[in-house]
């Protein structure tokens, strides 16, 4: 474990699909995740469904970006386990959805997600 300092923070920071940043870093043990759509919210033809048809929450999605991990009480930093570019599975009812550039991402601490999609 290393202790937190108030200089610089290096963090994986997430950049867009345009090549363009997208200026978000999450911070400490929160997780930026870009959303998969599941079986349940495309149609049999290709057709995607809209999420207020199918009620159901994402649980599945891509990691786009990583705090630098779970700050202790002592001031240890707990590195994340995820890291840029997993897929991941998370619980339905924690995330905080955010919108960047027109599309829709979450935030999640790491303790909300479940498990890394091998």
């Amino acid at each position: 474990m290393k202790k937190i300092s108030k200089k610089s923070r290096k963090v994986t920071s997430a950049t867009g699909r345009q090549g363009g940043d997208l200026k978000i870093t999450p911070l400490f043990d929160r997780v930026l995740i870009e959303v998969s759509l599941t079986d349940s919210q495309m149609s049999a033809g290709g057709i995607i469904i809209p999420e207020t048809a199918t009620k159901e929450k994402p649980e599945q999605g891509k990691v786009i970006a990583v705090g630098e991990g779970r700050v202790t009480d002592n001031g240890d930093i707990i590195p994340p386990v995820v890291k840029k570019g997993d897929m991941v599975i998370f619980s339905k009812y924690g995330p905080d959805e955010i919108k960047i550039n027109d599309k829709e991402y979450l935030i999640v601490n790491e303790s909300q997600i479940l498990a890394i999609l091998n």
